[in-house]
């Protein structure tokens, strides 16, 4: 199979964008506001675990001076989780679905997740009508940083 062929002409100005956004030694948040820069985006989307309230803000206010930014954190509209999940789980889910909703509704033409739950991540990147990136995976053990589990 020829490779080339796995890729459409919006897939390839995706990498392309990508690829002039990068930033030699700067963080990924630089690159992720030059991408967005040269994609001509204007309205950035954030979903975060409610536990990363704190950073999401400061990232919104990183971001806004360039950008209009729209966040919406895992537990807005929360779920019963027995009624999803069964008779015998009790408490809340998050809604990662209902978080692709709210930025589809405010017209968000790149979106950050930010601490996410597995399972909730893939759910929200795979409703998201816009493109995604991931900023902070969430992690419980090493506090966000799962590469910690590499450096022993």
């Amino acid at each position: 199979m020829e490779e080339k062929s796995l890729y459409n002409s919006s897939d390839i100005e995706v990498m392309k964008l990508a690829e002039d956004a990068l930033a030699m030694g700067k963080d990924r948040i630089v690159e992720i506001r030059n991408y967005a820069k040269l994609a001509g985006y204007k309205r950035i989307g954030i979903a975060n675990c409610i536990s990363l309230h704190k950073e999401t803000n400061q990232l919104k206010e990183m971001l806004s001076d360039e950008f209009e930014i729209y966040t919406i954190d895992c537990r807005t509209g929360r779920l019963p989780a027995n009624e999803y999940l069964g008779d015998d789980v009790k408490g809340i889910m998050c809604n990662p679905a209902g978080q692709a909703k709210y930025l589809e509704e405010n017209n968000t033409d790149l979106n950050i997740v930010m601490g996410l739950c597995m399972g909730h991540d893939m759910m929200f990147t795979s409703k998201s009508k816009a493109p995604s990136t991931t900023l902070i995976v969430k992690d419980r053990k090493h506090k966000y940083n799962p590469i910690e589990i590499f450096k022993k």
